[in-house]
């Protein structure tokens, strides 16, 4: 019996896996790649499982752990500052850094868990801000190939929560990547209105770079988007579904039932995932499956409680999914992922769920 799964994700679920790799130091990442390539078995990449749905049955292969850390500056030129960080940093600890050392162009992403290579999978963003803003490049693992490469943001294909990384799971592991910040006292333009009351600032101002972090990580634990260490709402994934796409006619029926309806960067029109689940009557705590409810504070968030296993967790977001759908023919999508054994180690090299 292998080690459980449930001990390395935020949900506390998931059954044993064949084995469990950690990688800590990256002059060790050749003879970790070579022992892996040895074995025919499927190997599923796990950052802070903050965004895991692990089997029940759990995972018949290697799981293999990025725990890699450092952050490496290097100045630019007056304006800006050059930071190289591991994949396995926590992307919290890489906020804090910058904003510690009077750095802007990441300071909205604070109080997000997980890794900062799971960052570029999910193209992770908050408050107008996110990953792809000011990354510059990164390296990664080319399994396909058999050898480290270093890819640019074009190559990405960063879209909203989302990248190449993630539509072809199978293909890279990220290791580092590179940012470049700005020396600033003052933080991006306020673009979110609770966020704005919070500071007490109109929209569009800059506020100082330290009470715009601050405020941020306020924000999220007054909104319940805080990942809790202990409670109720401490086994959770975060947000369990992305906010859809939508057509300009859903748009109007959103519109005039009271939702908001917002432009993503590429000019597309987005609904809010977790105003239609309240729409068609859900609301914090509701139990959803057995041993799954909606967080204690806000609905799009799901939480594991006694009884809880992966097969019901899947079940709650299928029958929200559907429940959304049939209400108002807009197709909600989940965001955690899931370890899969369909292919063997060329094609299923996942990279960081979180």
């Amino acid at each position: 019996m292998g080690e459980l799964l449930s001990g390395h994700t935020t949900l506390r679920l998931g059954g044993p896996a064949d084995r469990i790799l950690t990688h800590q130091d990256p002059v060790t990442w050749t003879d970790l790649t070579r022992d892996i390539h040895r074995s025919p078995a499927p190997l599923y990449v796990l950052g802070g499982g903050s965004n895991t749905i692990a089997a029940d049955a759990g995972f018949h292969g290697t799981v293999l752990r990025i725990a890699t850390h450092g952050i490496q500056p290097r100045t630019l030129d007056d304006e800006h500052v050059e930071l190289t960080v591991q994949a396995g940093h926590p992307l919290c600890d890489l906020v804090a850094f910058s904003v510690a050392e009077g750095l802007s162009g990441i300071e909205y992403l604070g109080g997000i868990p997980g890794t900062t290579g799971a960052a570029p999978v999910q193209n992770t963003g908050a408050y107008g801000q996110q990953m792809s803003d000011t990354l510059t490049r990164l390296t990664a693992y080319d399994w396909h190939r058999g050898h480290r490469v270093e890819l640019s943001p074009v190559d990405c294909d960063f879209g909203y929560r989302t990248s190449i990384f993630k539509n072809q799971p199978g293909r890279w592991t990220i290791l580092t990547i590179t940012l470049v910040l700005t020396r600033a006292t003052y933080a991006a333009p306020v673009s979110y209105p609770h966020l704005a009351d919070l500071l007490g600032v109109p929209l569009g101002v800059r506020p100082p770079l330290n009470e715009a972090a601050h405020g941020v990580l306020t924000d999220r634990d007054n909104r319940g988007l805080s990942l809790s260490t202990c409670g109720p709402d401490s086994r959770q994934a975060g947000s369990v579904f992305l906010n859809p796409l939508i057509t300009g006619e859903q748009a109007q029926a959103v519109r005039a039932a009271g939702g908001p309806v917002n432009r993503s960067h590429s000019g597309k029109l987005r609904a809010s995932a977790g105003w239609l689940l309240e729409n068609i009557g859900y609301r914090p705590g509701t139990q959803i499956a057995p041993g799954v409810h909606c967080s204690s504070r806000r609905t799009l968030t799901l939480t594991a409680h006694h009884g809880a296993t992966s097969t019901s967790f899947d079940a709650a977001l299928r029958t929200l999914a559907d429940r959304v759908f049939s209400a108002t023919s807009i197709q909600i999508t989940p965001e955690p992922r899931r370890p899969s054994t369909d292919t063997t180690l060329h094609g299923a090299v996942f990279p960081f769920p979180g």
